[in-house]
This record gives C-alpha cells, structure tokens and sequence, in this order.
C-alpha cells in the first residue's frame, strides 16, 4: 500500500492531472458569494456554488483513472503496482486528501462573511464532505467502465439529468420515492438551514445518500478493475 501511495504521489506531483479540475472546483463553489445575502436562506444562496463545483470534482475523479486508460499509461501503472486493489486504494487516498482542501477553500470563500451560525457552519462541513464523495463517485465509476467520456456523462447524469427523468414516471409516488434517493435531492438538503422540516430528507440523510451511492459504485468499481485486463 506505501509504494502504491508513493507511485501515485509521485505521478501526481510530476503530471499534475488534477490542477484544472480541482482549480475549477474552488472558483465555481466559491462563485456563490457574488450572490450576496438575499433570501430566506442566505447560507443555501450562497453555497448554490456547490451545484456548479460538483461537476468539477466528479471530473477529477474520472480523470485520475480513467485518464490513465485514455493516454496507455494504465499498464505502466500495473507494472509498477501490480496489486489493483492497492492501487485504486492508494488513488482514492491521494484523490480524497487533494479534493478536501480545494471543497474547504471553495466553501469556506463561499460563506466567509456570514455569521458562523451552526447551522451555517453544519451546511458547511457538509458540502465540503458531499464534494469528497462526489470525487469518489466519478472514480468508481471510472473503475467501472474505464472511459472518461462515459464516466463523466453518467455522473452528470445522476448529478443533473435524473430528477428530470424521474418525472416521465405516471406515478408521482414513485417520483417521490426514487427522487429522495438521488445525489441531486442531497445537495439540496444539505445547503438548506431555514425550515429543514419541510425537506425530503434531513441534511445527515441525504449525506447517507450519497454516501451510499459512492461505496456501491466504489465498491463495483473495485471488483471491475480487479477482474479486468488492461
């Protein structure tokens, strides 16, 4: 697990594959602040930047893999490290540690002259934690089908296009039910802080949500690139 660690940082310091999509990240969720403080709810205005940095992040977790299939440098890496759990461990480690200042800065920009209520400071921490598993996500599916195209167009789709989907459905309980469980409902529950009791979900919940979806595709990813050849 170290030399896999070590490989990866090493390849990430010397081709730094993550800047772009990790410096988008910062702007795009610290956009909100030019929003000001109008509203019911200036903490949800001010994190709408949250919905824009997401794609960003999910980028730089497709790309930290499935990059790597696109260029050949994958069997390269497999020489190096032939132990792919290992080394998908290692680039989840390496992706988390370099999402998680990047979600802070553009957060923390974000919110930094409101008053740090505790419900702003929960609103907060929990987009931050919903980027870092937004990057997971984009790197399990990565794992899972190896194309970046396609893994950046399915997490996009989940992150944009399913509420919208979810309303051909005739039954409008279905559409409840299926729309409580999509990443699109969370990050909506979890930037809001006046009149939670009206949400789908509690703000915890919908981070469990999330949560979910990213061990599942993590989880399928993991088993892909174990069984896969190159």
């Amino acid at each position: 697990m170290r030399a896999a660690l070590r490989a990866e940082w090493a390849k990430l310091r010397t081709a730094p594959a993550l800047l772009i999509p990790l410096t988008l990240t910062i702007l795009l969720t610290a956009a909100g602040a030019a929003l000001g403080d109008r509203g019911i709810d200036p903490v949800q205005l001010r994190l709408l930047g949250v919905r824009l940095g997401q794609a960003a992040v999910a980028a730089a977790g497709v790309q930290i893999l499935a990059g790597e299939y696109r260029t050949g440098l994958i069997r390269a890496t497999l020489l190096a490290v032939p132990r792919r759990l290992a080394l998908l461990t290692a680039k989840a480690t390496l992706l988390t540690a370099a999402v998680a200042p990047a979600a802070l800065l553009g957060v923390g920009a974000a919110v930094l002259t409101l008053p740090p209520t505790t419900p702003m400071l929960r609103a907060a921490a929990e987009s931050v934690l919903y980027l870092i598993l937004i990057g997971l996500l984009g790197l399990g599916i990565a794992a899972t089908v190896r194309s970046s195209a396609v893994a950046v167009s399915i997490v996009l789709a989940l992150l944009y296009l399913m509420p919208m989907l979810l309303q051909i459905l005739p039954d409008p309980d279905w559409q409840r039910a299926l729309y409580r469980l999509t990443p699109a409902t969370a990050v909506q529950a979890l930037t809001t802080t006046v009149d939670n009791a009206s949400l789908s979900l509690s703000p915890w919940s919908a981070l469990a949500v999330v949560a979910t979806w990213t061990t599942v595709a993590l989880v399928t990813g993991a088993l892909t690139f174990h069984r896969r050849d190159a």
